[in-house]
């Protein structure tokens, strides 16, 4: 089984919205920590949001925070990620990722798994 498999992009107009997600296996969805991370064209990989395994703790990018929500079904091996308020600068190819617990959750170095990406796309 793919560790994980990410879906839920597509094209919509600022303002709008958009719900991610990515499906792991059992395995890693008890074992490691999933994050979201996404790669805008011309940039480098960018925090987007996490959740911790250990204790469901959260963490989002302040570019975020406060219209992107992450979240998790243990009941589906799933963690989604809530996307409201679109705007341009959100269009990227969105992964999500697989790491044990570290200092470098956020920098995205050193993930286990990554999945294959969803394309995102906010038109003005």
């Amino acid at each position: 089984q793919v560790p994980l498999v990410e879906s839920g992009g597509g094209l919509v107009q600022t303002g709008g919205s958009l719900r991610l997600s990515c499906v792991a296996s059992a395995r890693t969805f008890s074992a490691y920590s999933i994050g979201w991370f996404r790669r805008a064209p011309g940039k480098d990989r960018e925090f987007v949001a996490i959740i911790r395994r250990a204790d469901g703790s959260i963490k989002y990018a302040d570019s975020v925070k406060g219209r992107f929500t992450i979240s998790r079904d243990s009941a589906k091996n799933t963690v989604f990620l809530q996307m409201d308020n679109l705007e341009p600068d959100d269009t990227a190819v969105y992964f999500c990722g697989a790491s044990v617990d570290s200092s470098l959750l956020l920098t995205g170095r050193g993930y286990t798994y990554w999945g294959q990406g969803t394309q995102v796309t906010v038109s003005s």
